[in-house]
């Protein structure tokens, strides 16, 4: 499964604008009176300004080989997280993963990720050219279990790992939605920032099929294109 277009809300448009394009050297893609978007490898991201404030988790995949040297270069335009007494990285064990964390503009956590099983080495210096695509969205839910059949139905998607009670994952290592129950998992790690169900869009290609995908008050509209 891939991430083709993720479109997320944001009351801090011009902030957001800012932090991708000049602080972190991104590409403006298209840019409209109410919206921008960025070309990120084979994904695009696209901030569209509300007056509302919405968080989310979204994640960025990474050449396997780059973790410390993406992190050296995040740290020099923006404040990586803090995990646990100055450590800055989290081992995904089961995923075969390492991630760093950041916090955007609009106050979303957002990730660096690493995966290994990608074998997707990269022998440049690390630059904001090598980001990948958009690998992960949050995708809250009240019954992980019933979100998931749905999207294995409509998308022709699998659970992929963790658990149908408190966390699991839908897709592959190629991009992922996360499920985690917002009722029991309260927190987006490594943070306080509540896990809560911000709509958003999205193009997803599975098994070479394009569809339409909508998160809106907590209900999920899948359409072929």
């Amino acid at each position: 499964m891939k991430i083709k277009d993720l479109f997320l809300y944001t009351n801090k448009f011009e902030s957001e604008k800012r932090f991708y394009s000049e602080i972190l050297g991104f590409k403006i893609h298209k840019e409209t009176i109410d919206s921008f978007t960025l070309k990120i490898g084979w994904s695009k991201l696209t901030f569209i300004k509300s007056d509302k404030a919405y968080k989310y988790h979204y994640c960025f995949l990474i050449p396997s080989n780059k973790l410390e040297s993406a992190m050296q270069w995040m740290e020099k335009r923006t404040r990586v997280i803090d995990i646990e007494n100055g450590r800055k990285t989290q081992r995904f064990e089961t995923w075969n993963a390492d991630s760093f964390y950041f916090f955007d503009a609009s106050g979303n956590i957002a990730e660096f990720i690493v995966r290994h099983d990608l074998k997707n080495q990269s022998l440049k210096s690390f630059s904001i050219e090598d980001v990948v695509c958009v690998n992960e969205i949050g995708l809250p839910t009240t019954s992980i279990e019933t979100s998931n059949t749905f999207l294995e139905k409509e998308l022709d998607s699998y659970f992929w790992k963790g658990d149908k009670l408190n966390f699991g994952t839908n897709g592959t290592q190629e991009g992922l939605f996360l499920l985690p129950n917002y009722k029991t998992r309260t927190k987006w790690f490594p943070t306080n920032l509540r896990v809560e169900p911000s709509p958003f869009k999205a193009v997803i290609e599975s098994n070479s099929v394009l569809y339409d995908f909508e998160f809106l008050n907590e209900d999920i509209i899948i359409k072929k294109k």
